[in-house]
C-alpha cells in the first residue's frame, strides 16, 4: 500500500487565518489574532509565545526565538585531571536554560546558550513586539541541546575537565523572543 503525501495550508488554530510559513520553521504566531502554534507529530498545537521586555525602544532591535527550560542538573561525578571536583555552583539550585531556536551552528547554540544560562537573565514578559520568524528548532531537539550547554559551562572552567556524568530534570520549554541590539542582549 502506498501512502500519499498531502500539502495542507497552515491555518491559525483560533481564527483560521492563513499563516505564512517559511521552509524549516516549526513555530508561528498568527498576525491576525496573536495565537501561537507549533508543529508536533500530531499536527499543529497551541503554543504560548512570550516577548521579553526590552530596555530600549528602537528599530535596531532584532527579536530572536529561544526555548527556555526550567530545571535542575544532578551530577553523578565530575573528574578533572586533578581528581574528583565539584560542579559549577550554578547547578546548586534550579535554573533556566536558554537554547537558541533560530538557525545557528552547534557552536553558536553552545556558546550563546551557555552565556545566557550562566547569567540567569530575568525574563519579564512585555508586549508582542514583532513577528515570530525563523523558529527552526523543535522543542525536543532543544532539550538535547541543554546537555551541550551544561557540558560547555563545565568545560569552560579552569580545572581541565576530564569526564562528567549528570542527569537533567527539565520542565516543558517556553518559547521566548529576546531582544538583541548589535548582537548584545537588550533586556530590561
Amino acid at each position: 500500500m502506498t501512502k500519499t503525501l498531502e500539502l495542507v495550508p497552515l491555518k491559525c488554530l483560533r481564527c483560521g487565518t492563513l499563516v505564512p510559513a517559511e521552509e524549516e520553521e516549526v513555530a508561528w504566531v498568527c498576525a491576525q489574532c496573536g495565537q501561537g502554534m507549533h508543529l508536533t507529530l500530531d499536527g499543529l498545537a497551541p503554543l504560548d509565545v512570550k516577548w521579553a521586555m526590552a530596555r530600549e525602544n528602537t528599530s535596531r532591535i532584532q527579536w530572536l526565538p529561544f526555548w527556555v527550560f526550567s530545571g535542575t542538573v544532578v551530577f553523578g561525578q565530575r573528574q578533572s585531571y586533578g581528581g574528583q571536583t565539584k560542579p559549577d555552583a550554578l547547578w546548586d539550585k534550579p535554573c533556566r536554560f536558554y537554547v537558541p531556536a533560530f538557525p545557528a551552528s552547534l557552536e553558536k547554540i553552545e556558546t550563546l546558550g551557555a552565556d545566557l544560562t550562566r547569567k540567569q537573565v530575568l525574563l519579564n514578559a512585555g508586549p508582542a513586539a514583532s513577528a515570530l520568524t525563523q523558529c527552526t528548532l523543535f522543542p525536543a531537539d532543544a532539550r538535547h541541546a541543554v546537555e551541550f550547554i551544561v557540558l560547555t559551562i563545565e568545560a569552560d572552567r579552569k580545572d581541565k575537565l576530564r569526564s562528567v556524568d549528570f542527569t537533567l530534570d527539565l520542565a516543558e520549554p517556553e518559547l521566548w523572543l529576546l531582544p538583541f541590539v548589535d548582537e548584545k542582549l537588550a533586556i530590561e
